[in-house]
């Protein structure tokens, strides 16, 4: 089951790349996580996020290099939703040329204890755009 998703266009910026003027592999996690954040704050859901949802896998595969001031598109879609945990997808291109896919793995933890805990129905909801029925793990 599939969630919602949101993109965001932006180019590379000269601090996103190394010497040879070629994006740098750790651009790709924080394009990533510009993207979770707009799609969090479109949803409305950040303050159920943010400060509470420590990453615990991240997997990328890398299909092309990008260069300086290249535009580049990052879609983030929730892939799934767990008891305790959200999976998104992310894909990354430069106009119709694929650049990178991975996906993003979440937890949910309580702000005092650090312990995992369970996404709330309002979370589940928002991310996967449908009235709950179950979890999927």
């Amino acid at each position: 089951m599939s969630g919602v998703s949101h993109s965001v266009r932006r180019r590379q910026e000269w601090i996103d790349t190394d010497a040879a003027g070629i994006w740098r592999y750790s651009t790709v996690v924080r394009m990533a996580e510009e993207a979770e954040t707009e799609l969090h704050r479109s949803l409305g859901i950040q303050h159920l996020t943010f400060g509470v949802s420590p990453r615990v896998h991240i997997e990328f595969d890398f299909a092309s290099p990008v260069v300086f001031d290249e535009e580049v598109e990052t879609t983030i879609t929730a892939a799934s939703v767990g008891r305790t945990s959200v999976v998104c997808t992310v894909r990354m291109q430069a106009g119709d040329r694929p650049i990178a896919a991975g996906s993003i793995t979440t937890v949910l933890i309580d702000r005092d204890s650090g312990a995992s805990v369970p996404v709330t129905m309002e979370l589940w909801a928002a991310l996967l755009g449908e009235n709950p029925g179950g979890f999927s793990d």
